[in-house]
């Protein structure tokens, strides 16, 4: 009774929407991206801004409450929401501030990727991140950030100027190369571990048209279109990015009816140079094989970013497993192929994305973001939007995984984990971990924010 008596105080003296398992609209607030992940929380706090947050940390301290944090609610394992705690919900809080002068944006952390796209596309801007439209910019951002243009322009991280950041204590300061550089440096890839990250500040790229798309080939092919894509872009130049997929195609528009369902591999394309010179840099791989799709074409950034979006609707049966990859040897392509050749459903699929080119110009111990030597991550995804399939889509993801795994180097990308334990973690983050822990004790040393791919204060 004295807790509740605590929220509607929260809500009434501080005008902060607080939503409670007995409302009609809990349900709904509680859904995130993955239906697999069915939490209930004791409570959902909307913020509206940086006071909200603070008021809301400061009130789950005095409470003694567990706290999970969302932005975007895209995390695969459903680490924005915690059970019988408080989920500070950010999603609200969608402030953008562009100066195309300047080449920078200010984004509320509670902006999707297809809100800043929209915004910085005005400009001719691009901010490097990932594939899916409605992805968090704060989680991805958090946990590193790659996507089409890493390559050309480095992690979502290298291009991060400063950070205003809710601390455990409700302390609110602002994390940059001059003021809290530790700080600064461990949410470069450190994940929510360090505070609630409300307003971001970015370097933007000149970025308005590519030249981009998939182009498939057929599943019989695939060793030698892997092998293909492989030595192809380890000798190309940072303007060009693809990353190689096995999939199901789509049985609908834009796709031909002939190639409906059917298991085929291919690479998504996005090329930054001249657009004159697109045809020139693509003429050797339109040669290869020849592909049975080929949907490449100058199109907006935002065209390219929001893809699939419709392909993958919030609200499907999602697991996750990944790897880092140094190298596509045979053997780990003919490990890919055992496995892509048997997706288990038109939504599963993997992605091995690069990660070389202008990410590897910043040393690992630049930013908390420690794999900065390897080639590739690569991320296996069951995903069905019928929950009777989650086993199914699930033991396909672990046994790709499991198949991988002497292929692979050590960790993951943070942002493609399930809960994992402990060790995968200190593996993820390398020789950066101690480091990271350390910085842990030193702005959360109870551990507040424990809800996420957890560092531990020492």
């Amino acid at each position: 009774m004295e807790q509740l008596t605590a929220i509607r105080d929260l809500q009434e003296k501080l005008k902060i929407q607080v939503i409670l398992p007995q409302d009609d609209t809990y349900d709904k607030e509680r859904s995130i991206y993955n239906a697999m992940i069915d939490k209930r929380p004791a409570m959902i706090v909307k913020c509206k801004n940086k006071k909200d947050v603070q008021a809301a940390v400061l009130f789950a301290r005095k409470e003694g409450i567990e706290v999970s944090v969302r932005g975007g609610g895209h995390n695969g394992p459903g680490l924005a929401l915690v059970d019988e705690g408080m989920v500070i919900d950010l999603s609200l809080m969608k402030d953008i501030q562009i100066d195309p002068n300047k080449q920078t944006a200010v984004l509320e952390a509670g902006c999707l990727l297809k809100e800043v796209d929209k915004a910085t596309h005005e400009h001719g801007l691009a901010l490097p991140s990932g594939i899916i439209g409605t992805t968090g910019v704060g989680g991805l951002t958090l946990g590193g950030g790659i996507g089409y243009l890493s390559r050309k322009a480095g992690l979502t991280i290298d291009h991060l100027r400063e950070a205003e950041i809710v601390l455990a204590s409700g302390e609110v300061v602002t994390a940059n190369e001059t003021s809290h550089p530790d700080l600064f440096w461990a949410i470069r890839g450190g994940g929510g571990n360090f505070g609630i990250v409300t307003s971001f500040t970015f370097n933007l790229s000149p970025i308005k048209n590519v030249y981009a798309g998939p182009m498939f080939w057929p599943i019989e092919q695939a060793h030698e279109a892997m092998t293909f894509y492989d030595e192809f872009t380890k000798n190309a130049s940072n303007d060009l990015y693809g990353f190689f997929a096995f999939l199901i195609v789509p049985p609908g528009d834009p796709f031909p009816e002939h190639l409906h369902s059917k298991n085929v591999c291919g690479v998504v394309w996005c090329y930054t140079g001249p657009m004159e010179k697109a045809e020139e840099v693509f003429k050797p791989i339109r040669q290869f094989g020849p592909p049975i799709l080929d949907f490449v074409s100058e199109i907006p950034m935002p065209a390219l970013n929001g893809m699939f979006d419709e392909l993958y609707p919030p609200g499907m049966q999602w697991y996750w497993r990944a790897h880092f990859i140094k190298e596509l040897t045979d053997d780990a392509i003919r490990e890919n192929i055992k496995h892509g050749s048997k997706i288990p459903s038109m939504h599963s699929t993997t992605h091995l994305y690069p990660i070389d080119g202008t990410v590897h110009d910043v040393k690992s111990e630049d930013t908390a973001w420690a794999k900065r030597d390897v080639r590739w991550s690569q991320v296996i995804v069951g995903v069905d939007p019928d929950s009777e399939n989650a086993d199914k889509v699930t033991k396909w993801c672990k046994d790709y995984y499991d198949g991988l795994i002497p292929h692979a180097e050590e960790g993951a990308y943070v942002n493609f984990m399930m809960e994992e334990g402990e060790s995968r973690i200190k593996a993820s983050y390398g020789d950066n971990y101690k480091r990271l822990a350390e910085i842990k004790a030193k702005y959360d040393p109870d551990n507040f924010f424990h809800v996420n791919q957890n560092i531990k204060p020492i």
